[in-house]
């Protein structure tokens, strides 16, 4: 027996099945995506996935949407184009770990920074799963990974507090294991009328959770479980080798593609354009 809505309509079947690798958690979240876009009753034809190169960067390919598949680093510079050349169109971009804090770390600081209506979904499973299992920025410390044999000595980036301090005007992170939560979270960001990152946890068992010896997805799920705290309950000496999860920053500040808009306005009124 099904239970829940029908999401099929804002799948493409026929690229079905998807490459993830069973107990992938990105399957979860690109669920939890179209649980969104159902709650919202999103118009799929005014809509934009946008993703780069990784596992979580195929999503566009399975989403019954507009879709762009673009470099390594770039779907945020991508998405800003598109946003600003189409303000009214619901702008998402999908990415790894790898693809928005390594490569792509910059664009992601600037999407902050400017406060462009996108919504960025950050999905982080700590490793390169796409290329090999290298270590990624975001490999806790003491982690293996095809490249740290002996566990990682870096300290490790942390995507919520790079996007508060680079100014997004709304911040949350969640788990797969925590999935009741993670389509509540995406439409509130897709709603916001600013800059949204949320990062979700999700689990690799090919990569992350074979080579560090955590076992299966299910496995990978407790640890999700076990390793993360709400951020009212833990301090910040706590947090060593642990995340905090929930909404970080929820505020509203003039947006960039409404203000560029003023711009050009002013600029043919004064004879400027």
């Amino acid at each position: 027996m099904k239970s829940g809505p029908d999401l099929r309509q804002y799948l493409r079947q026929e690229s079905m099945p998807n490459v993830w690798c069973p107990g992938c958690g990105h399957g979860s979240v690109m669920a939890a995506l179209t649980r969104a876009f159902d709650n919202l009753q999103l118009d799929l034809d005014q809509t934009v996935v946008v993703g780069g190169i990784g596992c979580a960067s195929r999503m566009p390919f399975f989403l019954n949407t507009n879709g762009m598949h673009t470099t390594h680093g770039r779907a945020l510079a991508f998405a800003t184009g598109v946003k600003l050349a189409s303000p009214d169109l619901n702008v998402i971009t999908v990415m790894g770990d790898g693809d928005a804090l390594s490569i792509g770390g910059n664009h992601l600081i600037h999407a902050c920074r400017r406060n462009i209506d996108l919504t960025a979904l950050i999905l982080n499973n700590g490793i390169y799963g796409m290329t090999g299992g290298q270590l990624a920025p975001t490999t806790p410390q003491g982690f293996r990974s095809t490249t740290s044999s002996l566990g990682s000595i870096e300290v490790p980036f942390d995507a919520v507090d790079l996007a508060l301090a680079a100014g997004a005007t709304y911040v949350a992170r969640t788990t797969t294991f925590d999935f009741e939560e993670i389509p509540a979270l995406i439409e509130t960001a897709i709603k916001h009328p600013g800059f949204a990152l949320v990062e979700i946890l999700s689990q690799c068992p090919t990569y992350f959770g074979r080579l560090n010896r955590l076992g299966d997805g299910r496995a990978l799920l407790d640890y999700e479980r076990d390793s993360t705290a709400p951020q009212e309950e833990i301090t910040r000496e706590q947090l060593v080798g642990r995340f905090s999860v929930g909404v970080f920053r929820e505020e509203i500040r003039p947006e960039y593609t409404r203000r560029y808009a003023a711009l050009l306005e002013r600029a043919r009124r004064d004879g400027n354009a």
